[in-house]
């Protein structure tokens, strides 16, 4: 799955995989993506909400929001982004 995203003017992709499209389904829940001192990272809105600023994506009745930090350096949410701890796969 693809969203639009960018700043004003500026549209690009984000490709979301279906491994982690999956994942967001199978929990019923909105996730962020944030900053890590590792990286970016998927978390659950309840541990890390989301912000005014984000971009949005659509993801079945849930929405996957970005910090606008992160979206300019990714072209993917993937498994990797997922934290070992929250035993996604």
């Amino acid at each position: 799955m693809q969203s639009d995203v960018g700043e004003p003017g500026r549209s690009r992709s984000i490709h979301v995989t279906e491994d982690v499209r999956s994942y967001i389904l199978q929990r019923k829940r909105d996730f962020r993506v944030s900053t890590s001192c590792s990286g970016p990272i998927l978390l659950p809105v309840s541990v890390k909400p989301p912000k005014a600023t984000d971009l949005q994506v659509p993801i079945g009745d849930y929405t996957v929001y970005i910090s606008k930090y992160q979206a300019r350096y990714i072209d993917s949410i993937h498994r990797r982004m997922i934290p070992i701890f929250y035993d996604g796969f």
